[in-house]
């Protein structure tokens, strides 16, 4: 009942939080009775089924991580609600599990219609094509499906608790962001990045045999050394750490020197939202690089195409997608006493605009290196 009210004050942002995180929620579960079905259609391929499973991994971290975000995002966005619940009485670590329990239920819902659809489908109405994704024809243990959705609202759930900080939970607590980064945050990115290229460049060098340990990649991906993978992981995951202070440089490097108007607000504004955007940036970079080289790779080797890897490739960029655009909403309400005492203090909505022109164009720049370079590193590798 709680939860209605809550809906009934809902924004056309809130809702549409909401409705993406069902959504989402429910691609997943169908994953997962997809992979219940095969195991229940075919009970001695052990190994298979447990592909199948971990074949739901990536999803289920993407639905976690928007989930995350967004959870993030609410005490920012609507701080009048989380007036209303202290002026209630409810603490800090109330309002956490509130917000917690608001995403669980959304994912809850979602994966209960999936549910649905899949118990209607193994009522005789699906195809052959579809029989052996649903295991029709065989009883339906009633834990199997409930224990394997369970999975999504409680890990959605957890991750959005953990997300929203104590600290920024009730209103007037919030401290100033910090706006650098440590040098052993620098260091350890840039040692990754190093490392890892080193490695790719080794495997790949002219003359050089196979390692003797190929690995097989999935999503119809062919082989590749074990070097080339560890190398391409180690500098992407390097790329992604290093994309906060990447931003960050940028901001400085705008500011620079005796810097006009348009071009000190861009540069600070940079620098101060570089640890809020560079994470989820990097992210969809990240994702972006991968789906772009797996699907060169598809072109270029006809028939090695997959329906379900690019499905959840789907599902995984929409995720990163909508925790960019969660993340932005957050800076933008963040920022807005900002830009109103600007406003106020005589700045013309033409250099503001112009400022965010200049961050958007600077951080598209940056995620382009980043992002590009992880493209180019993955796609020698498959070469």
């Amino acid at each position: 009942m709680f939860y209605l009210r809550l809906a009934r004050g809902y924004r056309a942002l809130d809702l549409g939080r909401w409705l993406l995180t069902a959504l989402a929620g429910a691609v997943v579960a169908g994953f997962l009775l997809r992979a219940l079905g095969r195991a229940m259609s075919d009970p001695l391929g052990a190994g298979d089924a447990l592909v199948r499973l971990l074949w739901c991994l990536p999803p289920l971290a993407a639905v976690a991580w928007f989930a995350a975000v967004a959870a993030r995002a609410v005490p920012a966005q609507r701080p009048e609600r989380i007036t209303g619940l202290t002026a209630a009485g409810a603490g800090a670590a109330r309002i956490r599990a509130l917000i917690a329990g608001e995403i669980a239920l959304a994912c809850t819902l979602g994966s209960a219609l999936t549910l649905l659809v899949f118990l209607v489908l193994r009522n005789d109405i699906a195809g052959p094509s579809l029989a052996p994704d649903l295991g029709m024809g065989v009883p339906l243990p009633a834990a199997a499906p409930v224990t394997l959705l369970a999975l999504v609202p409680l890990t959605a759930g957890i991750a959005a608790a953990g997300a929203v900080p104590l600290a920024e939970a009730l209103p007037g607590s919030r401290r100033p962001a910090p706006t650098g980064f440590s040098p052993l945050r620098i260091a350890l990115p840039i040692g990754l990045a190093v490392t890892g290229l080193a490695l790719e460049l080794i495997a790949l060098r002219p003359g050089a045999g196979a390692d003797g340990r190929p690995i097989r990649l999935p999503a119809g991906l062919g082989s590749t050394s074990t070097a080339a993978l560890g190398g391409w992981a180690a500098c992407a995951l390097g790329l992604v750490l290093l994309t906060g202070p990447l931003l960050s440089w940028t901001g400085r490097l705008l500011a620079l020197g005796r810097p006009t108007p348009l071009r000190l607000l861009a540069g600070r504004g940079l620098t101060a939202q570089a640890r809020r955007l560079g994470p989820p940036l990097a992210v969809l970079a990240l994702t972006l690089a991968m789906v772009l080289t797996t699907i060169r790779y598809w072109i270029g080797t006809p028939g090695s195409a997959d329906a379900l890897p690019a499905i959840e490739a789907c599902l995984v960029l929409g995720c990163a997608a909508a925790a960019v655009v969660a993340r932005l909403a957050e800076v933008r309400t963040a920022r807005r006493d900002v830009t109103d005492a600007l406003l106020r203090l005589g700045a013309a909505p033409r250099l503001l605009f112009g400022a965010v022109a200049l961050r958007t164009l600077a951080t598209g720049t940056v995620l382009l290196v980043t992002g590009g370079l992880t493209a180019v590193l993955a796609a020698a590798g498959l070469a």
